[in-house]
């Protein structure tokens, strides 16, 4: 691409993370892949950390290896990751510690204190947000109810993609998509909710100044510019949370669409110009999270395909080691419609075996275990179709009419079985891609940020001219089939309405 400018999005997620830069002419935008490295969590002592400097010094490595490759002249450097996790910083913005991770146990039980403190209803209507015990809310309830010297010595709370925008640019500041996964922001004022913070006894001096996406945080520190031997580039705020960024890739050419963000978690909603703040809302446990464009991101966050990364690690360590590509292939030849299991059961949340999990689960439901490695991961995969269609259905019902089409974006499309057991659960079309939805958003904010888009519509149009996108559609051969499975799904996850 002749004059293209170059933007470098770091795109970090549960599991792994990368440095990508977008080459974009205006009209169309490429990718290149310059760095890859893992994330994940480690375990000491029975809390489950983030080496959040080893990942400081993966995004400085990915730095210099793009100004190695494509030269001095970036345009932007945005980061996005999950929501939920945060790191303290004390006195002369020192950091306090590793932070914990979204699945240590440390959250445990914290959901029914909080609910002691404040009523949900009251904490739903306040914030919008989906009850997860991983939510920085009740993390933070965790740390004051341990009296943990890290909160006694905090000055300053950012948010995973913040602290690292902070360590690039010296700027403290918070980026709203991802601190509305806290579940401590207002989605009407989209600034934090001090007075639920207060009911709560927790300290409110901790928050940085919410800004929208797409606002320039800062330029690189000199010592990371000389580091990564380049200039001081300016440093944006896309959308930081992982699937605010995602979503803004969805291909879709008008608004009447469902989005499904497929990867570690599954996260499956509508776009809406506000949020949607009702009790039926509340009772489904659906999220409010903050949108780029003033937009809301009306979803549901499902347990996704972490259930398969969970099965092939717990096989690995029974010497039946496969990547996903051959388990998937052991998915196709397995039996359908065998045992099926809720994805969103807290059993799977962290589970030291996914497989005997899923084992105890079907036990627990009346079920005969799946037997084998095929028969395991097609167990996960028609389940997560099953939990999209009810979650489609849901979806329907608060707009008032059925979605036709359902667009699946992220990793997740890669697995081309889970695209079409997705269509033929929902009976609707699934429109797949493009793989890196995350990366090409944190990139076309950064644009936008410079002004070189004007809306969300033209963001799309770039993304629909630029990228492959393969359509699934529903088999009408196995529409009875699916029928009967949704009914043993809804039975087994005591759904009884309607």
């Amino acid at each position: 691409m002749a004059n293209a400018q170059k933007y470098l999005a770091f795109d970090l997620g549960a599991e792994s993370g990368r440095a990508v830069v977008g080459l974009f002419d205006g009209n169309g935008l490429r990718l290149e892949d310059v760095h890859r490295f893992p994330t994940g969590g480690t375990l000491v002592l029975g809390t489950l950390y983030w080496d959040v400097l080893r990942l400081f010094e993966e995004c400085k490595k990915g730095l210099a290896l793009a100004v190695t490759q494509f030269g001095k002249d970036l345009a932007g450097i945005g980061f996005d990751t999950w929501g939920v996790d945060f790191g303290l910083l004390g006195r002369g913005d020192v950091l306090l510690g590793n932070p914990r991770h979204y699945r240590d146990h440390g959250n445990d039980g914290m959901l029914d204190i909080a609910f002691a403190l404040v009523p949900p209803e009251t904490i739903f209507e306040r914030t919008g947000i989906q009850f997860m015990q991983i939510n920085t809310l009740y993390q933070l309830l965790a740390l004051k109810l341990r009296k943990s010297p890290w909160l006694e010595a905090a000055e300053t709370l950012l948010m995973m993609p913040d602290l690292l925008a902070f360590w690039f640019t010296g700027e403290k500041s918070s980026e709203f998509t991802i601190a509305s996964t806290s579940q401590m922001v207002d989605p009407r004022t989209r600034q934090w909710a001090y007075d639920l913070l207060i009911r709560l006894g927790l300290p409110t001096h901790l928050f940085t100044t919410i800004s929208e996406p797409g606002t320039q945080k800062g330029v690189l520190t000199q010592e990371v510019a000389q580091a990564c031997g380049c200039g001081a580039i300016a440093v944006y705020a896309p959308a930081e949370h992982d699937t605010g960024s995602a979503v803004v890739a969805v291909p879709a050419s008008d608004t009447d669409f469902v989005y499904l963000s497929s990867g570690t978690w599954s996260l499956m909603g509508i776009e809406l110009p506000q949020p949607l703040l009702t009790e039926q809302v509340r009772k489904a446990n659906f999220t409010n999270e903050g949108g780029v464009f003033g937009t809301t991101r009306l979803l549901k966050n499902i347990m996704g395909l972490w259930l398969v990364q969970e099965c092939r690690r717990a096989y690995a360590r029974r010497g039946q080691d496969h990547n996903y590509a051959e388990l998937t292939k052991m998915a196709e030849q397995a039996p359908p419609f065998g045992a099926f299991i809720d994805p969103d059961d807290p059993t799977f949340l962290a589970p030291t075996d996914m497989v005997e999990a899923i084992a105890n689960f079907c036990r627990r439901t009346g079920q005969n275990p799946p037997e084998g490695i095929g028969a395991t991961i097609r167990c996960c995969l028609e389940s997560l179709a099953l939990k999209y269609r009810r979650t489609l259905e849901l979806l329907d019902g608060f707009r008032g009419h059925p979605h036709a089409i359902v667009h699946v974006v992220g990793g997740g499309t890669q697995n081309r079985l889970l695209c079409q057991l997705t269509a033929d659960a929902l009976q609707r079309p699934v429109i797949a891609g493009p793989v890196e939805a995350t990366a090409i958003g944190n990139v076309l904010m950064q644009a936008m940020g410079r002004g070189e888009i004007g809306s969300l519509e033209e963001a799309r149009a770039i993304v629909r001219n630029s990228f492959p996108l393969e359509t699934y559609s529903p088999s009408a051969a196995t529409k009875d089939r699916w029928e009967e499975a949704y009914i043993r799904f809804r039975k087994l996850c005591g759904i009884e309405d309607s």
